[in-house]
């Protein structure tokens, strides 16, 4: 396996490896690096590709120089390799939604996490940083993304997660791929808030969506959270 580096928008890399072994078609598993006065991961990938996260961070900015470490929700791919972070970067902190810190990360991290409230910014230097609490959307009681208001990016984890082995951004349709994935996985909730919530995230106007599992989406990304929403709230309907 290798992890490529792309830039996505002004100061944000694609960290990307790719798994064939995964699904039908193979996995991209996806970390976003930004490079600004305090450097931001989001997703740290599971421990056994810490090499390789490592690596590609190290083509941008020395890793030592990490200051926050975030992620969307407690899941192995997405902060497993939390603790090795911590200690390869002396001052960064993890920072995650309230909720997440008490039920989970006071007890995994190997320092302290700082708490987000709803709403909450990261002022990064370039870049402002908007935490969002999405509670099990796509699931996960403590889910959350994370919203770059400078470059318009919605660091938006497993929503829109799609198989294959995709370029590192497109234009093209990915709401068409992404209820495949669901098909196969099942990975999402289905509550009367999924839909609701993914309409919130429209209303922000993202001009890119940084996907945890599949290209970044540099097309109508208001309208493509729309569409899910539809596709979700169907699931939903048929379910009951």
């Amino acid at each position: 396996m290798e992890t490529t580096v792309n830039e996505i928008a002004d100061g944000i890399y694609r960290l990307s490896t790719f798994v064939p072994e995964v699904g039908p078609t193979g996995f991209t598993f996806n970390q976003f690096l930004i490079d600004d006065d305090q450097p931001l991961l989001f997703h740290t990938g599971p421990r056994a590709m810490f090499p390789l996260v490592s690596e590609a961070i190290a083509t941008v900015l020395p890793l030592d120089t990490l200051r926050w470490i975030t992620f969307g929700h407690v899941e192995a791919d997405e902060c497993g390799s939390m603790n090795l972070f911590l200690a390869a970067a002396p001052e960064a902190h993890v920072a995650h939604g309230g909720l997440g810190c008490m039920v989970s990360l006071n007890d995994l991290a190997d320092r302290a996490p700082l708490p987000l409230a709803h709403g909450q910014v990261i002022e990064l230097g370039r870049h402002s940083i908007v935490h969002i609490d999405t509670p099990h959307v796509p699931h996960g009681w403590e889910a959350s993304v994370l919203f770059d208001q400078t470059t318009g990016t919605l660091l938006c984890g497993d929503l829109f997660t799609h198989f294959g082995n995709g370029p590192a951004t497109t234009s093209d349709d990915i709401v068409t791929l992404a209820p495949f994935a669901e098909d196969v996985f099942g990975a999402s909730c289905l509550t009367p808030n999924t839909a609701p919530t993914m309409r919130k995230l429209a209303d922000l106007e993202p001009t890119t969506l940084a996907l945890m599992h599949g290209s970044s989406f540099t097309g109508d990304c208001s309208q493509a959270l729309r569409d899910l929403a539809a596709d979700y709230e169907t699931r939903l309907a048929n379910a009951t």
